[in-house]
């Protein structure tokens, strides 16, 4: 039998050489950054706003509630968020994009919002908090952020249809977990201080976005 007659292992090496070209472009196109109007840069710029009013909002009742177990809920979430806030900024860096996008608020889930993000607080409401008295700023407080939570319920879900990234995907997951069972204690808070908790269909706040 000549040399000739035996190509196999050329072949097979030839074979094995596409298989690993292939894979190897797979792993590129996977790990490749999101783009500017990716969904996970949506996803990373909004959720920051949002979570930044929570934190807004959390260290002045923080600084101010003369009630320990405020004052614990509001220290966790300020900590959190902000920690949260801090690790989509570290996305977007090392995706090499801005902390700031020019599309519309919301367009990577396909409602575009001028204006406040659903859930939100108007200025008008946080000033509130910084003058009112203590215990009403207390109540006001879970008030504002039962609806607020409940608002970034959807996102995170939104961006769990949309992502197959696994950093994207732990934190969206934690998000809707840890604010699903923060409304939960904060509607018990409200019916232990004699408030009523807030209703279901409270949109006040959950579409104050399309208004403006």
């Amino acid at each position: 039998m000549t040399k000739a007659a035996r190509p196999g292992p050329y072949l097979l090496l030839a074979g094995v050489a596409v298989f690993l070209a292939a894979a190897s472009l797979a792993l590129f196109l996977s790990s490749r950054p999101p783009g500017d109007s990716s969904a996970e840069a949506g996803f990373a710029r909004d959720m920051s706003v949002h979570h930044a009013q929570a934190v807004e909002m959390a260290e002045i009742v923080r600084d101010r509630t003369e009630d320990e177990q405020i004052r614990v809920l509001a220290t966790d979430m300020a900590l959190t968020q902000q920690a949260q806030i801090g690790r989509m900024q570290g996305w977007l860096d090392a995706w090499g994009l801005s902390a700031t996008g020019t599309d519309p608020t919301m367009a990577w889930m396909g409602h575009p919002t001028e204006g406040r993000m659903p859930g939100m607080a108007t200025p008008e409401e946080i000033n509130e908090l910084r003058n009112m008295p203590t215990r009403e700023m207390d109540e006001q407080f879970l008030r504002l952020m039962i609806p607020h939570h409940r608002a970034a319920i959807p996102t995170a879900e939104a961006i769990l249809q949309r992502t197959d990234r696994p950093e994207v995907e732990r934190l969206a997951e934690a998000i809707v977990a840890s604010q699903g069972s923060e409304i939960e204690y904060m509607q018990e808070m409200l019916r232990e201080r004699g408030a009523e908790p807030v209703p279901e269909s409270d949109t006040s706040h959950d579409h104050a976005g399309h208004h403006h």
